[in-house]
């Protein structure tokens, strides 16, 4: 890279190869685990509007719930009518008759339950995914719109964790949050009014204890969210290990310097934090629901002792029907009350995962289009066109002492030309050519388009007129003709044959032998370093930019492959507006200006053959390459 970027960044260019050193990852780890989750106002709203494209389906199936758990509720109101009018009558004999009227109702009620059970599962099921699905569109979609300089500050793992892990964590909560909250609510109100009509005494017996539960859940459940921030920073840790060292540069790495062991260990060392969390957390609040279980289960036998009692002093409102309804009617409280302070612990655990999630959708783009903002085609200037004027920048988190990475840069290019970039390494010049893309926002000055600033230009339309070929060439695990049509979806098959001609690959290609269906393995591994770079130049010339990035895109071949190469990106900068960052000096001879960059600064701008005879840093850098 030709630009000082940050320790992160160059870690993320090599792709995902393990940079910085053991002790430095393992100390961030434990930094992300100490840290709370983040304050996001108006969490919960956010939650909830979440819910709001499917507000029809939300009100069928709470419809469907009350009705399913107040259905639920009757039958035990019946078992008292059976007991003392059907089986135990004041006449004595048993009522055949009415008993099998009234088990025939409790039946016809169970089924019809099970049948709302069932439809409400269903809607409850697919709002809940859809929901799901949308935050999880919402969140790539963030992360899509972030400029690159997020991407080179931010472990790749770290961005998969969020957008898979926490979501995933969210998922069981916004899948049965309506109908467990709704559905067990009725249930536990229409269980209390059930044991109020039944006996009002009994009641509070079985009810006076419910609000000291209450609050010992709230403790438990901010305890459980703490430590659920922590395993998703572990697990997030987790993720960035396995998708640095398990990647085809990462795996590389740690064979040739014999480090799998090391790799292994460290894996070991962050899985054992991880599963000491999750442990934690799945055993927080185990005790409280215990004691709950014993409280509710011990509550029918203090009714018998209770009812015994009431019958001992000669009351005749409580009849052993009446004492069966009860204790069926609070014996189905017990289920649904766990359930809904289960739900409420799962819903303060989420508050965590929610709050990370929503960390990464408040994140604004530091590259976006300005209110007016239009196509480059209503550009005053001719399409192909860029122009530098006084540009500054600096990338985040540079210290304000620290010197900016360009610094007052200015050049015009016009259309057609071909300008290169050449000086130390770590001069900027690869920052010129991001900033070209807009790839990156300048910090003061003007990056011009078509004549007009970069700012007042749609994003979108600058980046179709732009074509980038880099020297780290990035192929999907894909084919080729898949690799080659990411540039334009509706290619036909002609067209990109046409398009790898002109790159000189096609007769490569068809040496394969799946041809242009031949998988190229991850990040292309299954093609040469120059056959690799062909199909970059072949997926360029397929979307046909006017303006044309090459960012060292040779340096890594070998003088054969090289030569090939080169020879493709001259055809390919044919009538194009051509920006050249150069390591080797003899690919852009033939430019029509070169400008060497030091330190930030364009120091000297020609013709190869003028800048030799200034005798200048040019001059030494031609004379350091031909010795």
């Amino acid at each position: 890279m030709s630009h000082p970027a940050p320790a992160g960044s160059r870690r993320a260019a090599m792709g995902g190869m393990p940079g910085r050193g053991i002790a430095s990852r393992d100390e961030d780890a434990q930094r992300a685990l100490n840290a709370e989750a983040p304050d996001i106002p108006d969490l919960w709203p956010r939650v909830v509007a979440l819910f709001r494209p499917y507000r029809g389906a939300l009100v069928t199936t709470a419809v469907l719930v009350v009705a399913a758990a107040g259905a639920t509720v009757i039958p035990p109101l019946i078992v008292e009518r059976i007991f003392d009018n059907a089986l135990f009558p004041a006449s004595g004999d048993v009522q055949l008759g009415l008993l099998a009227e009234l088990v025939g109702v409790m039946i016809a009620i169970y089924l019809v339950a099970a049948g709302l059970q069932i439809w409400q599962t269903y809607l409850t099921s697919s709002v809940g995914n859809r929901v799901t699905g949308d935050l999880r569109e919402q969140l790539f979609a963030r992360l899509q719109s972030m400029e690159l300089a997020f991407f080179t500050r931010t472990k790749t793992g770290v961005i998969q964790s969020r957008l898979q892990n926490d979501v995933g964590g969210v998922s069981g909560v916004l899948t049965t949050f309506v109908s467990s909250i709704v559905g067990n609510t009725v249930t536990v109100l229409a269980s209390l009014v059930a044991m109020v009509l039944l006996d009002w005494r009994l009641t509070i017996l079985a009810v006076i204890l419910m609000p000291a539960l209450v609050v010992v859940q709230r403790r438990v459940g901010r305890v459980r969210a703490r430590i659920a921030g922590r395993t998703q920073e572990s697990l997030s840790e987790l993720t960035a290990i396995t998708q640095e060292t398990l990647s085809v540069s990462g795996i590389m790495l740690s064979k040739v310097y014999n480090r799998q062991r090391l790799e292994t260990d460290r894996f070991r060392k962050e899985n054992a934090t991880q599963i000491r969390l999750q442990v934690q957390q799945a055993m927080t609040g185990q005790w409280f629901f215990g004691l709950v279980s014993v409280v509710m289960s011990s509550v029918p036998a203090v009714i018998y002792l209770a009812a015994g009692a009431l019958m001992d002093r000669g009351s005749t409102a409580v009849t052993a029907g009446t004492i069966v309804a009860f204790t069926a009617v609070q014996a189905r409280l017990l289920f649904p009350l766990m359930a809904l302070m289960r739900v409420a612990l799962e819903v303060q655990t989420s508050r965590a995962l929610f709050a990370r999630i929503f960390e990464y959708l408040d994140l604004e783009p530091a590259i976006r289009d300005a209110e007016d903002a239009v196509p480059v085609e209503d550009a005053p200037g001719p399409i192909g066109a860029v122009e530098f004027r006084e540009v500054v920048f600096r990338y985040p988190g540079t210290r304000d002492d620290a010197p900016p990475t360009l610094d007052g840069v200015s050049f015009r290019v016009e259309p057609g030309t071909t300008h290169a970039f050449v000086g130390p390494s770590g001069a900027g010049k690869t920052t010129v050519v991001y900033l070209a893309a807009r790839l990156h926002e300048a910090s003061g000055g003007e990056v011009r388009f078509a004549g007009e600033d970069v700012r007042r230009l749609r994003h979108e339309s600058v980046v179709e007129h732009v074509g980038v070929v880099s020297q780290e060439t990035y192929l999907f695990h894909a084919t080729i003709a898949e690799n080659l049509r990411y540039a334009r979806p509706d290619a036909t098959d002609a067209e990109l044959e046409d398009a790898c001609r002109r790159a000189d690959i096609h007769d490569a290609i068809l040496g394969f032998e799946d041809g242009y269906d031949t998988i190229v393995g991850e990040r292309g591994y299954r093609l040469s370093g120059g056959e690799k770079q062909r199909v970059a130049i072949a997926r360029v010339l397929l979307k046909d930019p006017p303006v044309l990035l090459l960012d060292e895109a040779t340096s890594a071949l070998d003088t054969v492959s090289e030569r090939v190469v080169q020879a493709a990106l001259d055809r390919a900068a044919v009538g194009r507006t051509t920006l050249v960052v150069a390591h080797r000096l003899s690919t852009i001879r033939g430019a029509d200006v070169i400008h060497v960059v030091e330190r930030g600064r364009i120091v000297e701008s020609g013709s190869h053959a003028e800048l030799v005879a200034a005798e200048g840093l040019y001059a030494r850098l031609a004379a350091q390459q031909a010795d």
